[in-house]
Parts: C-alpha cells; structure tokens; sequence
C-alpha cells in the first residue's frame, strides 16, 4: 500500500489505500520511515497520495490498538526534516491526523483545490507529536496553530494557502508534474548544495 518510485535522485513516495482514506496502518507507517531514512541518498523526495484524500492519519483500528500514540510518527516526520534534498507533499487532497505531521515535516508543501487540513488531537484525546506544534507554529504562528491544534478546525486549503500552510495550490492533473518542476533545479545541482542551502535556511 506504500510503493517507490525512484527516477534518478528522484523519488516518489504513494500512499494507496483509497478505500480507507489512505489511512496508514503499523506496517505501512514503517515503510514510509525506511522509505524516509533511506531517502538521505536523494536530491528530492516527493509524498502523495491515490485518490480523493491525501491522508486521513492513523487507521482508526490501529490508532485504538496504539497507533496514534507510537513513535513511529515521529521517526517519520524526522526523518523527513533531516532530509538534505528538497522534499514536497504533494496533497491530492484532505491532510488529516498524524497525516499533518508527515506534510510539516517537508520543505514545501503543495495541494489541488478543495481539500482540507486538520488535526483533531482534542477531539480524540491525545497530544499530538512533540515536533508537530513547533513546525506548526514557523508556518502560520502561535494563534493559528492553537485554531487548528486546540479549536479542531477544519482549514480550506485556500485559507491554508494565504496562511503559509500550503505553498501552492495545483490542479489535480497538474499535481506530481507541479511537484517535479519545483525539484528540477535540485535535481540538477550539486546535493552538497541544497543541504547547505537549508542549513543557512535554518
């Protein structure tokens, strides 16, 4: 449910599990932190999804069984942020859950009309993970991140958009070709330089 494409330095990450929101089970969490931390070696990193919904976070018999709670969000969202490369969620639609941790974690994040964001950890009783809320913050700053983190509200990627949240809002057909022309530049350079580049950034 989790496949790799690799092009070169290229990599595209899909998420397929439509029928369930693209939910993520233990196993599929996992391979996307082997994916993530095996991905040091390329200059761009591209997540996504099949079908209407980027990612609706944990599957909800997991998340009651524990995976709401599990380290492997952070591990994930880490590896993600230690990335020297350029990476790009690519939301093909709704970002929900744990699911937003993983679309903080990249450099850039992209999304097609209509979709929304949100991450309902007061609603369902839990924190949520310990590097989200400062990510979270940078992007759209400490009041907006209270309307999401603590007020539960659904954000319209337009709204996202003129937040900071989301960086451009595509077409769907346009979505990975969008999401491949901004790694173009990356892809070509030196990688010493990207990775120094976000050091300076940071």
């Amino acid at each position: 449910m989790i496949s790799l494409e690799q092009d070169g330095d290229y990599w595209l990450v899909v998420i397929d599990r439509p029928d369930k929101a693209n939910s993520l089970t233990p196993e599929m969490l996992g391979r996307l932190c082997e994916i993530a931390e095996a991905a040091q070696a390329a200059k761009a990193l591209v997540i996504t999804g099949v079908g209407k919904v980027f990612s609706a976070g944990a599957d909800l018999d997991a998340a009651r069984a524990g995976l709401a709670t599990s380290p492997l969000w952070e591990r994930l969202s880490g590896a993600i942020a230690r990335l020297p490369g350029l990476s790009i969620c690519a939301m093909n639609g709704t970002c929900a859950g744990g699911a937003i941790g993983m679309a903080l974690a990249c450099d850039l994040r992209i999304a097609v009309p209509g979709a929304k964001l949100f991450y309902p950890v007061m609603k369902l009783g839990f924190l949520p993970q310990p590097s989200d809320p400062m990510r979270l913050t940078a992007l759209v700053g400490p009041a907006r991140a209270k309307v999401i983190l603590m007020a539960g509200q659904k954000i319209p990627v337009e709204e996202a958009a003129h937040w900071g949240l989301v960086d451009r809002i595509v077409e769907p057909p346009a979505l990975l070709t969008d999401a491949r022309a901004l790694c173009e530049h990356t892809l070509a350079a030196d990688p010493a330089l990207s990775g120094a580049i976000k050091q300076m950034i940071r």
